[in-house]
């Protein structure tokens, strides 16, 4: 049965206005739509990812119930926050696999864990996050849209709705950013050859 968006919306707004009993309906009623967004984000990342699409989910959802005074506008507003709070996660977790092949700080793991982890670290996300913190300088509503789009899966009508913008200037502005952080990844990558 498909959930509406007024509904998650109300029990949005419900939770953040301090009543518990709307986040206990809201959790059943948005946890596949995360699991969603966590696996596109995982779709994207290097084979042998530690993480897995419900531990992705579980990360993000401590992050989110932790906002204590959040002010959701509506449930593609609270999809963005997730997508960014998963996007976060990975950029976490591939910095401290980069530091660990490095020689970083180890950290003591349980055993189970330890076996799993790759110290290749993914050829994708560090550069993107790096290109897209340089795109937010330039532009901060194109790196927005990136990151609504590539990391939160929005489409462009969802997109347009959380950045309170048109659908045609989502779509110029994605297709803006694409192409830049495409010549900027592979100017980055040449420079770094």
């Amino acid at each position: 049965m498909e959930t509406s968006s007024d509904e998650v919306t109300r029990l949005l707004r419900d939770w953040g206005n301090g009543n518990q009993q709307a986040l206990e309906k809201l959790v059943p009623l948005i946890y596949s739509e995360l699991r969603q967004i966590a696996h596109k984000c995982l779709y994207r990342e290097r084979p042998g990812h530690t993480l897995q699409t419900t531990a992705l989910v579980h990360e993000a959802y401590l992050k989110l119930i932790d906002q204590r005074d959040a002010r959701w506008q509506n449930r593609a507003h609270f999809f963005a926050i997730a997508s960014q709070a998963m996007r976060r996660i990975l950029i976490d977790n591939a910095r401290r696999h980069t530091a660990v092949k490095r020689g970083g700080p180890a950290e003591n793991l349980p055993l189970e864990e330890a076996a799993t982890i790759s110290l290749e670290p993914d050829p994708i996300l560090l550069p993107l996050d790096e290109a897209l913190t340089k795109l937010a300088e330039i532009d901060p509503q194109q790196s927005r849209i990136v990151e609504l789009r590539f990391f939160g899966g929005l489409t462009i009508e969802e997109t347009a709705e959380v950045m309170s913008s048109s659908i045609d200037t989502v779509k110029r502005e994605w297709a803006m950013a694409r192409a830049w952080l495409r010549q900027t990844m592979s100017d980055d990558a040449s420079g770094r050859a």
